[in-house]
């Protein structure tokens, strides 16, 4: 090889080592999280990005079925759910640490249509009364894996009215009980305060009552497959920052 192939050979190497550590700098970040953060995310992430150089995959679901996917193999580089099923997975070494770091958490809350008068729910028994005296209710379908329906389902079991309530209620798949209620094709909805507060055309009555009260927190742990660790701890550290939980605050959050 003469020396000028040398030195064009040798050039090119050396192009392809700094492309190469450009990739490996600006990494593209898969992320799993729940539904609920929807709102919050998709504000956070072009933030993160444009401040980082990297990419956010974010993919939103029901926390019931991205645990099934992560338990059954599907890898992600951060990992925000319920607290209760990241513990389950950390047992299953589904974390490449053993950290958890809260990130927020939201209660169950009361949704109705924006104008319309407020409901009395300052107590269980105003509460009971206010279902009873709705037109009709929607809340996520419980059998589908909805944390804020499993909570009601359990609150209408507790007040002894589930039988009563079934003629009047709607069910929905996910995120949607505020949706309903923004297009008056439900009275009052029950969710996650996060998914009420964003949604125009519907109010936040208030969290459930009493001993029915339920915060859901929502953690995040960095996935044992990640392929960019460092960079998926930084963007745990973005979200627990004080302009993360700004933002937070303003969709129905409390800190973490």
């Amino acid at each position: 090889m003469n020396r000028r192939s040398l030195i064009a050979r040798t050039a090119i190497v050396t192009l392809s080592i700094v492309l190469l550590g450009t990739v490996v700098r600006a990494a593209d970040l898969k992320v799993m999280t729940s539904v609920a953060l929807t709102s919050v995310l998709n504000e956070l992430a072009p933030v993160f990005e444009k401040t980082t150089g990297n990419k956010l995959a974010i993919n939103y679901g029901l926390a019931a079925d991205l645990k099934k996917r992560i338990l059954d193999g599907e890898r992600a580089d951060v990992i925000i759910l319920i607290r209760p099923m990241m513990d389950d997975l950390q047992k299953q070494n589904k974390f490449a640490a053993n950290r958890l770091v809260n990130i927020a958490g939201t209660p169950v809350g009361v949704a109705a249509r924006e104008g319309a008068p407020k409901p009395d729910i300052s107590s269980v028994d105003a509460f009971k009364q206010a279902l009873l005296t709705a037109r009709s209710i929607v809340y996520a379908d419980p059998a589908k894996g909805g944390v804020s329906g499993i909570v009601f389902a359990r609150a209408l079991d507790r007040l002894g009215i589930a039988e009563q309530m079934k003629g009047k209620t709607i069910l929905v798949p996910g995120a949607q009980a505020a949706e309903v209620v923004a297009r008056g094709e439900a009275e009052l909805g029950i969710g996650q305060a996060s998914e009420i507060v964003p949604v125009a055309g519907v109010q936040l009555v208030g969290p459930l009552p009493g001993e029915l009260a339920s915060m859901t927190l929502f953690t995040a742990a960095i996935g044992a497959e990640s392929v960019s660790p460092e960079t998926a701890r930084a963007l745990i550290e973005f979200l627990i920052g004080s302009e993360a939980a700004l933002r937070f605050k303003a969709k129905g959050f409390e800190a973490g």
